[in-house]
């Protein structure tokens, strides 16, 4: 067996961000750009108001109090989505909104609750503020990159590819994912289940952990725990990407994958790793392609899944942050457990005055699926740790979850 460090850097080594496609921005969220986004304008492209108001010469209005008032003639009206239509001269105001363009000449603007309109004057009091003034470029200058290869496309990001008219943009292409269940126990959750059945979970929670990394997955269903059978179905799986198998990894007389995948010429990298659950992890390549070998029972799967796969398909779409965030949280009861393998136990972490505290749940078995509906975090035991107390500093990985 391997650390899963050692893990972890043989599978990241054997994977290279995927080629790019163009995408309609409204299809853009989540994905990460392939190249960057440079401003071909400028933004606001040109002086805008940023107040409803009276745009102004400066000069004008100097010494404008309530007491004092400035009388000015309103010689125009600019709603936002017009241009001016003629520069403000000396001595006069014009009616503006908004984002609506500033008149050449006026450097200024009074809100429109320091004013009073009177017929086709109005009374200002106060002096105009050139801070209510959007210069030109302000935001953005033409030319200038807003955002570098690598970004991940955020609302934020999206916003902003918007308000430079960036309807297209190129992204790094979301790996397919073949995803195959093995085992003569399976059957399909629309089908009829006899009493030697169970449904097949791992097929569907595969490919809703793929499709929340990011990736396009590919749900082929089961395959009996046939040499001929899998092999056939492994063929068929190699039109993708990468290529998940759960199940028949270890080393029962019907576990098949490893020798089936050797037959098919796949460079295998390791079969073991050193983590509870989840030992039985197989890694390779199979004509180019990254294949893994996941555990069959379904907790065993998803926990594989997350500290191995998934990082996989982040970096293939050109992500930098490729592992969950790390937090040291107060662990809330004493836990015990064999030493040689690294744990990842189900638990849940609460924030409590600035400060996070984990407790894990009671049954950590390897098919209690709810255990991991109900937990938002994994406990890290170490390898050489058998037992560590309550009250104790422990290292916590958060989960997407509740």
């Amino acid at each position: 067996m391997i650390s899963v460090e050692e893990a972890r850097e043989r599978i990241l080594k054997e994977i290279v961000p995927l080629t790019h496609e163009s995408v309609g921005l409204t299809e853009a969220l989540g994905r990460v750009l392939y190249q960057p986004v440079a401003s071909g304008s400028d933004h606001p492209p040109w002086n805008t108001s940023a107040m409803d108001g009276y745009a102004v010469r400066l000069d004008d209005t100097i010494g404008a109090s309530e007491k004092h008032p400035v009388r000015l003639p309103v010689v125009a009206e600019i709603p936002a989505g017009t241009m001016p239509q003629k520069p403000l001269e000396m001595g006069e105001a014009a009616r503006i909104m908004t984002g609506a363009p500033m008149p050449v000449g006026a450097d200024a603007v009074v809100k429109i609750e320091e004013t009073r309109r009177r017929d086709g004057e109005v009374d200002l009091f106060c002096p105009g503020d050139p801070q209510f003034v959007r210069k030109k470029g302000e935001a953005i200058e033409k030319g200038a990159t807003l955002l570098v290869q690598g970004t991940l496309l955020r609302p934020p990001e999206i916003a902003l590819l918007a308000a430079v008219g960036r309807f297209y943009v190129s992204v790094y292409r979301r790996p397919a994912v073949s995803i195959l269940s093995t085992g003569d126990e399976l059957v399909e959750i629309d089908q009829p289940r006899g009493p030697q059945h169970i449904f097949n979970s791992n097929g569907h929670g595969l490919a809703a952990q793929v499709r929340a990394a990011g990736g396009r997955p590919i749900n082929l269903g089961i395959t009996r725990d046939r040499p001929q059978e899998l092999r056939d179905r492994l063929r068929e799986a190699l039109f993708a990407d990468y290529l998940l198998i759960s199940g028949g990894v270890s080393m029962g007389d019907y576990d098949f994958v490893r020798e089936t995948l050797v037959e098919l010429g796949a460079e295998m990298k390791f079969w073991k790793v050193a983590m509870k659950p989840g030992a039985p992890l197989a890694f390779g390549t199979l004509l180019g392609r990254p294949v893994f070998g996941l555990p069959g029972n379904p907790v065993s799967s998803m926990v594989t899944f997350e500290q191995f796969v998934r990082p996989v398909l982040l970096k293939a779409l050109g992500r930098r942050d490729l592992f969950r965030p790390m937090v040291r949280a107060t662990l809330a009861q004493e836990i015990e457990k064999p030493r040689g393998k690294r744990h990842f136990m189900r638990a849940v972490a609460t924030l409590k005055n600035g400060r996070y505290e984990v407790r894990v749940l009671a049954n950590q078995d390897s098919h209690v699926l709810l255990s991991l509906v109900q937990s938002n975090a994994f406990l890290i035991v170490p390898e050489e740790c058998d037992r560590l107390k309550g009250g104790e500093e422990v290292w916590v990985q958060l989960l997407e979850g509740p």
